[in-house]
């Protein structure tokens, strides 16, 4: 299956998910398991705006930071900006906090609130190269503003 079909299979099955639920752990929880079972990720999950720093939130795959602050790593830079980065390389990435040394690429999308305010991120870390790409950018945009 290719990755666009795949994606709009997992957009129609995390509306369906999320619909009607407000617990926003619950929400997140969901949210990256099943973009991480669909996508066969490396690493999916959430980091929560609290304060100057995004904390760690629900995820699937190994540990991770606990900690990011603003403006750091891929993560930090993606809350900065307000926009998706995507990182082909994370070792040509000026600043990438390396949780963990088998992510090679990565791509971050911010959560927004119904004020515009980044509310947390979503990152996704791959074990290859120039995993992520505009597509990835176009679906995981969508289903993080279902959220």
């Amino acid at each position: 299956m290719e990755k666009e079909e795949k994606y709009r299979l997992l957009t129609t099955q995390i509306k369906a998910l999320v619909e009607g639920e407000t617990d926003r752990v619950s929400i997140m929880a969901n949210v990256s398991a099943a973009i991480h079972e669909a996508m066969s990720f490396f690493w999916t999950g959430f980091y929560v705006v609290q304060g100057d720093e995004l904390h760690l939130g629900p995820f699937q795959g190994s540990v991770a930071c606990m900690h990011i602050p603003f403006g750091r790593g891929v993560c930090g830079t993606a809350w900065q900006r307000r926009k998706t980065v995507i990182v082909p390389d994370v070792e040509e990435f000026p600043g990438h906090i390396a949780c963990s040394n088998l992510s090679r690429s990565e791509i971050v999308v911010p959560v927004f609130d119904a004020a515009g305010t980044v509310t947390a991120v979503l990152d996704i870390d791959s074990r290859d190269l120039n995993t992520f790409d505009e597509t990835d950018k176009k679906w995981l945009e969508e289903i993080v503003g279902i959220i």
